[in-house]
């Protein structure tokens, strides 16, 4: 009898590296977002983290994030619920929520790149905030 994969798994029985490997490398989460004061409302832009190497979507730095961008947030498993404005692609949201993982996370395809093949990455639609000018300028979405 196989034994069922890690992340099939309820989300509060992984451990931090099986919760870190969910990661599907969308780069999404990298993504800059602009606040309405006014309103509260949360609008996505085109604009990616300083960090985020735009060719493979993932962190060039992960290890020390936080100490070169303070704002980064570290999500968890106690804490992914409080993240609203992550994409309902992300395998966070999907796992926590009970879903299984899309056939293009690499987790099931045994492969990195099906997230960029299907479109599903920022790659290629993302933009460094070292090159960007105003986040207002870069607002791609309605808000969240």
């Amino acid at each position: 009898m196989a034994e069922t994969p890690f992340w099939e798994a309820p989300i509060e029985t992984l451990d931090r590296a099986q919760w870190e490997a969910l990661c599907d490398g969308c780069g999404k989460c990298c993504l800059n977002k602009v606040e309405d004061e006014d309103t509260g409302r949360i609008y996505p832009t085109n604009v990616a983290c300083k960090l985020l190497d735009l060719s493979t979507c993932r962190c060039a730095d992960y290890r020390n994030r936080k100490a070169i961008v303070p704002e980064c947030l570290r999500l968890t498993q106690r804490k992914i619920d409080d993240y609203v404005w992550l994409p309902s692609t992300c395998a966070y949201v999907l796992r926590a929520a009970g879903q299984p993982l899309p056939e293009w996370h690499y987790l099931v395809s045994g492969s990195t790149e099906t997230i960029h093949e299907a479109g599903m990455s920022v790659k290629g639609r993302a933009i460094s905030e070292l090159h960007a000018g105003p986040l207002e300028n870069h607002i791609i979405e309605q808000p969240l």
